[in-house]
C-alpha cells in the first residue's frame, strides 16, 4: 500500500511548471511527453482473461468497479465536479441514467414515479423490488402522517404496502400509527430530530444496502476497503501497541518491537518483603501491591513516574490480594484467612473491617456499582457484604478455595472463583445457574478479561490456558514458556485491545506472549527472584509493572524513553494506622 518514495531516481520524475498544470486543468494537452516511471507503466490497466480491464500488480481489480468505487467516495465528499469530470475523461459512469433519475425521485419525494422507475432499473429478484418498494411506501405513508394527512397515510397502507405482502409485523406497526400518530416519533419518522431531506437521505442510503451493488455501489464503500486493509494490517502486526490513528495510507503498517514495554523505567524499594499481589487502577492513575509483609501500598502514577502514596499497615496476617473499587477511589485488602479491609484511596485511612466470627477471608471483590463487595471464606462458601459490613448473601458450599482469586462480571451477574483444585465455577448468582471451567491440572489463579469474554487461566503444569467463557466455556489459546514449580503465579491481559499476555515466573523473568498467536515475544529480565504477578496499566499500553520475591516492584515503559528515577527508596512513606473510622 506504499506510494511513491521522495527518494525514487531523479530521472523518473519530472516537475511542471505552473503554466502546464493551467493547460492540463483546461484539459489542453502538453506539448511534451511527460516520463513515465516503472510504477506509472505497472498501473495501467491490462487485459484480464476474461476480457475486462483491470488494474493492480495481481490483476484482481476490475477497473470499471475501481472506477466507480472513486467516484462514488468522491461524490460522497462533495467533490460534485470532480465526479462529473472524472466520468467524462474515463467513460465509466457512476450510475445509469435510470438510476440518476430513481434518485432524484427519492430526493425529491416523487414516491409514485420513483415506484415506476424502481421496476424498470433492470433488477431480476422479485423479493428485493418488493423490499425497496417497502421502503419507499413506508417513508410516503411517515410524511402523510407528518402533513397531518391521515386519510392519505391510510390509504397508503391499505392500497400500496399491504398488497405487497412482506412484513407483515411492521405493517401491523404501521397501522397502530394511523390511530396514534403521535407513537411515529418514537419509530421512523421524519419528525424524528430530522429534516424531510435529510430523512430522504436516510432512506436512499437504505436502499443502495438493498439494491445490488451494480446497481448502486453502497455508501462509503472505499472507506470500508481501506479500512479493512488496515485492521488486516494490524491485526497481523505482532507488536501493534499503538493508537490506530496513528496508521497511516501512505505506507503499510508495521510496529517494531520498541512498542512493548520492555525497558525498566523505574525499581519501587518500599516493601521489606516479597510482594504477592499487585494491580492498577481501572483509570491508570494509582498502583496497589500487597506482600508477605503484611502491608499494602497505594502508588500513585503521573507524569513523574510512580510514587509512594500510603502505606497501609494495619493486617495482623500477610496481604493476598487487593481490589479496585469502580470508581478507584477505594481499596479492598484481604489478608491471608484473616479480614478484608476497605480504604479511602485519598486519605489512606481504613473506612471498614469485614470479618466473620471463626471464618478467615481468602479473597474479595466489587460489586460494578461500588455498593457490595464479595469474599471468599475459608470454609469454601462465598459471601456479599453491604458497604456498612451488613451480609447481605452467602453461597455454602465448595464454592471457593482457601488460596483462590474472585471477580465479579461487569453486569454484577457472576462471580467467578476457583471451586476445585482442576475447575472454576461461573456462578450466575441471579438465575441460579452454576457453570464450570474443567482443566486436567490443578488451577493456580486466573484473571478475567476487560469485556468480561475471556478467562486467563495459570495451571500447575507451567501452561497458562485461555477460556472463552461466553455461552459454554471453550478453550481457545495456550501460552507456554514461563516456569512455574512451587508458588503461585500470576498472569495479566494487556496493551492497547489486550492484546498480549503477560505473566511472572520463578526463574525471575517476565514473559509477554502475543495473545491471538500465542507467540512469545519478550522475556525480560532484571528481577532477582520470582516474580509472583503482574499487571499493565490499563490507561497506558506503553506501562508494565511486576512484583518479585526480591522485594522490588518494576515499572517497564518503552526503550526510547529516558530511565529517570531508577530508584524509589522508602522514605517519606505515608504510613496509616489502619483504625476504622467512625
Amino acid at each position: 500500500m506504499g506510494g511513491v518514495g521522495d527518494d525514487e531516481p531523479a530521472s523518473k520524475r519530472m516537475k511542471l511548471s505552473s503554466e502546464e498544470l493551467r493547460r492540463l486543468s483546461n484539459g489542453s494537452p502538453l506539448k511534451e511527453p511527460i516520463v513515465e516511471s516503472s510504477r506509472d507503466l505497472m498501473a495501467r490497466p491490462l487485459q484480464s482473461e476474461g476480457g475486462e480491464e483491470v488494474v493492480g500488480t495481481k490483476g484482481v481489480i476490475k477497473k470499471v468497479e475501481f472506477v466507480r468505487i472513486i467516484e462514488k467516495a468522491l461524490y460522497s465528499l462533495g467533490y460534485i465536479k470532480s465526479v462529473a469530470n472524472l466520468e467524462k475523461e474515463s467513460g465509466i459512469v457512476l450510475h445509469s441514467s435510470i438510476v440518476n433519475v430513481f434518485m432524484q425521485q427519492i430526493l425529491e419525494g416523487d414516491w409514485d414515479k420513483s415506484v415506476v422507475t424502481l421496476h424498470n432499473i433492470g433488477l431480476t429478484d422479485e423479493m428485493t423490488i418488493k423490499s425497496a418498494c417497502f421502503l419507499i411506501l413506508e417513508q410516503k405513508f411517515f410524511e402523510f402522517l407528518d402533513e397531518g394527512k391521515v386519510m392519505d397515510a391510510l390509504r397508503t397502507l391499505r392500497t400500496e404496502i399491504s398488497p405487497l405482502c412482506i412484513n407483515h409485523s411492521r405493517v401491523r406497526e404501521l397501522s397502530l400509527f394511523i390511530v396514534s400518530p403521535s407513537r411515529s416519533f418514537s419509530v421512523q419518522s421524519p419528525k424524528q430530530g430530522t429534516s424531510k431531506a435529510r430523512s430522504r437521505t436516510k432512506l436512499l442510503e437504505e436502499l443502495q444496502k438493498l439494491l445490488p451493488p451494480t446497481v448502486m455501489i453502497p455508501e462509503r464503500r472505499l472507506e470500508h476497503l481501506v479500512e479493512q486493509a488496515l485492521v488486516l494490517q494490524r491485526d497481523a502486526c505482532m507488536f501493534h501497541n499503538s493508537l490506530d490513528k496513528e496508521m497511516s495510507l501512505y505506507v503499510d503498517h508495521q510496529c517494531a518491537r520498541d512498542q512493548i514495554p520492555s525497558s525498566a523505567l523505574q525499581i519501587l524499594q518500599a516493601h521489606t518483603d516479597e510482594i504477592w499481589s499487585l494491580q492498577f487502577s481501572h483509570n491508570g492513575k494509582f498502583l496497589a501491591s500487597s506482600s508477605n509483609d503484611c502491608s499494602a501500598i497505594i502508588w500513585e502514577v503521573d507524569a513523574n513516574g510512580v510514587l509512594l502514596k500510603h502505606k497501609l499497615s494495619a493486617h495482623q496476617k500477610p496481604i493476598s490480594s487487593v481490589s479496585w473499587s469502580p470508581d478507584d477511589h477505594q481499596l479492598l485488602t484481604c489478608g491471608v484467612e484473616e479480614v478484608v479491609r476497605r480504604w479511602d484511596v485519598s486519605s489512606g485511612e481504613c473506612l471498614h473491617v469485614y470479618e466473620k466470627a471463626g471464618l478467615g477471608m481468602v479473597s474479595c471483590g466489587w460489586s460494578p456499582d461500588g455498593k457490595w463487595i464479595f469474599s471468599g471464606l475459608a470454609d469454601k462458601s462465598i459471601s456479599m457484604w453491604e458497604l456498612d459490613g451488613k451480609e447481605l448473601e452467602c453461597w455454602k458450599g465448595q464454592r471457593t478455595l482457601k488460596i483462590s482469586d474472585l471477580e465479579i462480571t461487569n453486569d454484577g451477574k457472576q462471580i467467578i472463583s476457583i471451586c476445585r483444585e482442576t475447575a472454576i465455577l461461573l456462578l450466575d448468582r441471579e438465575a441460579k445457574v452454576e457453570r464450570f471451567i474443567e482443566e486436567d491440572q490443578t488451577i493456580t489463579s486466573f484473571s478475567l478479561s476487560r469485556d468480561n469474554r475471556f478467562l486467563l487461566v495459570n495451571l500447575l503444569n507451567q501452561e497458562i490456558h485461555l477460556w472463552n467463557i461466553e455461552g459454554d466455556p471453550k478453550l481457545v489459546s495456550e501460552y507456554r514458556g514461563h516456569k512455574r514449580t512451587r508458588f503461585i503465579i500470576r498472569s495479566c491481559f494487556g496493551g492497547l485491545e489486550q492484546a498480549f499476555i503477560a505473566s511472572g515466573s520463578e526463574d525471575s523473568l517476565v514473559y509477554i506472549w502475543h495473545r491471538d498467536t500465542g507467540e512469545l515475544i519478550e522475556s525480560l529480565p532484571g528481577h532477582s527472584g520470582a516474580v509472583n504477578c503482574v499487571s499493565w496499566n490499563p490507561a497506558n499500553s506503553h506501562m508494565l509493572a511486576s512484583a518479585s520475591d526480591d522485594r522490588t516492584i518494576r515499572i517497564w515503559g518503552l526503550n526510547n524513553l529516558s530511565a529517570k528515577r531508577k530508584d524509589t527508596h522508602s522514605n517519606g512513606i505515608h504510613h496509616c494506622n489502619g483504625s476504622t473510622r467512625g
